[in-house]
């Protein structure tokens, strides 16, 4: 993401375990070494945040402008809420992107193109290798591919199995004998194939393309098949899109800041690994990391990308805070993907995305270069925040290590690039509610320009927005904005979410920043 950035990796996971002071004092010691980024892919679940060490760490580094860039855990479909949903720092939702590793399974004779069918499936399975015109079978006993004394008298061939739910037991089911040639896999859910490799020569496809398998077979004297392996293809795919594990929010610690904050590229990432270290098993045999990579899935991959960058647009600016940097990157976020559609969450059936997977958006790099207007925050306006929080003076100085700061202007209302407004689902269905922001832009951009505000309100809900024009006379002016959010109660427990953005007149400039409306129970 930023390859000539200096990268200083500090141990803080060691045999013995992870331990709060590990962490805490590795992320001291980036600080005081000068660091400009932190960029870290672990989190504590279920602990307020003066006793979190990466919210006290990271305080610590936000007073120093160092931004911190966070993974939101992976947490999903066992719904585990997101960590880090750290007000100060950037908060990081995992994406897929349109690259998959795919195995070419072929119907017919491979040597014969006029009557042979391809179905491309995808595959993890780490070998470069080709099952070659072996007999193809679907046999209802044995389709489930869930009984080791049925499989291993079944004859050499390449055995269908039945999507059951359990692609993992299936493929460690035919990794264990020793008779079949390979296997087709069925699911449409691709998430099993993204964590971890097959240890079985098997291709997956979706429920469509199995009738034409079967009908195939059906039809045929002698079904044979033919599976190639270690193939990418790109482009093919609609992209992005949320996965299934990423942690949705809101923020079990901070629920007033909608966390996370983007999303970033997460599944099968090519990432560094510890060299001749295990990273796959086919049958007995064990892989181990030759070249030092490893094809990786989780917010932990996410983290990285955002974190890079964040160094790059360091680097641009060297002026701009933490809260600047991460501004940028949020409000020229998009959530859109390549279809020019909205973004679709796996986890949700491909339905639309909601803030509290995705956040803003997926991170646009070289829009985040040039955002036009940003949203700044100072050390004091976190302090505000906690005060409000009901934390103690000790609980608060824990987190600030400090007794610098006040509670004179306590106040849940951070100036943050987003909007949430929460509701208790049982409250009288039909309640209006009404919720007040104030928010405060600094100008980056042109010397002098104008912003119009556009609403996207959620489904249901008044939102308000005064004054509906800005006016900026010279770079680095700050303008002053209220939003109202008048919403009834909602019975169902429904999140919803809309939009503000603020567009340039007579420049390019667009600052979208995400809101939502929900009952205090979403995402547990």
């Amino acid at each position: 993401m930023a390859p000539r950035a200096r990268v200083a990796m500090y141990k803080v996971i060691w045999d013995e375990g992870r331990y709060a002071s590990d962490v805490l004092a590795g992320m001291d010691q980036a600080v005081a070494d000068g660091v400009d980024i932190i960029s870290i892919s672990m989190g504590f679940d279920g602990v307020p945040l003066y006793e979190d060490p990466v919210a006290i760490a990271s305080f610590g580094a936000m007073e120093k402008e160092i931004l911190v860039s966070s993974s939101a855990g992976n947490g999903e479909p066992r719904g585990i809420p997101l960590h880090n949903g750290i007000p100060w720092m950037l908060t990081v939702a995992a994406g897929n992107f349109d690259r998959t590793f795919a195995a070419s399974l072929t119907l017919g004779n491979s040597n014969d193109k006029e009557q042979q069918r391809v179905i491309v499936g995808r595959s993890m399975f780490p070998l470069d290798a080709w099952v070659k015109n072996e007999t193809l079978i679907y046999n209802k006993t044995l389709s489930k591919c869930d009984s080791l004394e049925l499989l291993s008298q079944a004859p050499r061939a390449i055995i269908v199995c039945e999507d059951t739910g359990f692609l993992d037991f299936q493929m460690r089911a035919i990794s264990s004998v020793t008779n079949l040639a390979g296997a087709v896999f069925v699911s449409n859910d691709p998430s099993p194939v993204e964590f971890e490799f097959m240890s079985c020569p098997g291709v997956l496809i979706s429920a469509t393309e199995l009738a034409t398998v079967i009908h195939y077979i059906n039809s045929s004297d002698n079904p044979i098949a033919a599976i190639k392996f270690r193939q990418t293809v790109t482009g093919k795919e609609v992209a992005p899109s949320v996965t299934d594990y990423t942690s949705r929010g809101p923020s079990p610690n901070c629920p007033a800041v909608l966390k996370p904050d983007v999303m970033a590229p997460g599944s099968l990432v090519l990432a560094s690994w510890i060299p001749d270290d295990y990273t796959a098993a086919v049958g007995k045999n064990t892989l181990l990391s030759s070249e030092g990579f490893n094809l990786i899935s989780g917010t932990s991959m996410a983290c990285p990308h955002a974190s890079g960058v964040a160094a790059l647009l360091r680097g641009v600016h060297p002026e701009w805070s933490h809260a600047a940097i991460r501004s940028a990157m949020m409000t020229t976020a998009t959530e859109l993907d390549s279809s020019m559609m909205p973004i679709k969450d796996v986890g949700q059936n491909f339905t639309v995305a909601s803030p509290l997977a995705m956040g803003a958006g997926h991170i646009v790099p070289n829009l985040a270069m040039d955002p036009g207007l940003v949203y700044d925050a100072a050390p004091q306006d976190y302090v505000s925040l906690l005060c409000s929080m009901n934390f103690t003076r000790n609980q608060i100085m824990t987190i600030t290590r400090s007794n610098n700061y006040d509670c004179a202007n306590s106040s849940l209302d951070l100036n943050y690039p987003s909007f949430v407004a929460f509701y208790d689902k049982n409250v009288t269905t039909g309640a209006m509610l009404k919720h007040r922001f104030r928010r405060v832009v600094t100008n980056v951009g042109a010397a002098a320009t104008t912003y119009k505000v556009k609403v996207a309100p959620p489904e249901g809900v008044k939102v308000a927005v005064w004054p509906q024009s800005l006016v900026f006379g010279k770079k680095n002016e700050q303008r002053d904005y209220y939003v109202e959010i008048v919403y009834p109660s909602d019975g169902q427990g429904r999140v919803l979410y809309g939009s503000i953005v603020w567009s340039e007149e007579s420049g390019s400039h667009v600052v979208r920043s995400p809101i939502v409306v929900a009952p205090t129970s979403a995402g547990k």
